[in-house]
């Protein structure tokens, strides 16, 4: 019994990867093997960068994590001037079944900030992005 996804021979060798088995479409554009938890730090970080404008994560956020978002992204946070910011560690605690307390470790050069986040599992089986936290706070720290 074979189990994910089925390969088929196509001209010139590649192999096709579009169907799983009884040829439900495969799912494309996202990596194999990332957790939920290390996708939404990289989604929160492109954000947080301004690499992707803050209205990207609306359809993947509920309750007040899409509004924590409007206030953190203004100040792009994780912006950097010399090397990108980079997630250098994840970590996931599930406190019940369909919610997750996630940590991450955001590098940029020598520096490191910390950065945490909720994941709640709707009624669709999507994961959400439910509340963040910069070095501590919800809020932009002020200057």
């Amino acid at each position: 019994m074979t189990t994910g996804t089925t390969t088929s021979t196509r001209p010139g060798g590649r192999r096709d990867r579009s169907t799983r088995p009884g040829g439900a479409p495969a799912q494309r554009g996202r990596r194999r093997g990332i957790t939920p938890h290390e996708l939404f730090a990289e989604r929160l970080l492109a954000v947080l960068s301004g690499q992707r404008p803050v209205h990207w994560m609306l359809n993947h956020t509920v309750g007040p994590g899409f509004q924590h978002l409007v206030e953190l992204a203004p100040g792009a946070p994780f912006r950097a001037q010399g090397p990108r910011s980079v997630v250098r560690t994840c970590r996931a605690v599930p406190l019940r079944p369909g919610v997750v307390e996630a940590s991450a470790c955001i590098g940029t050069g020598d520096q490191v900030r910390a950065m945490a986040f909720r994941l709640e599992q709707g009624p669709d089986l999507r994961w959400r992005c439910a509340a963040v936290e910069l070095d501590g706070r919800r809020e932009p720290a002020e200057a």
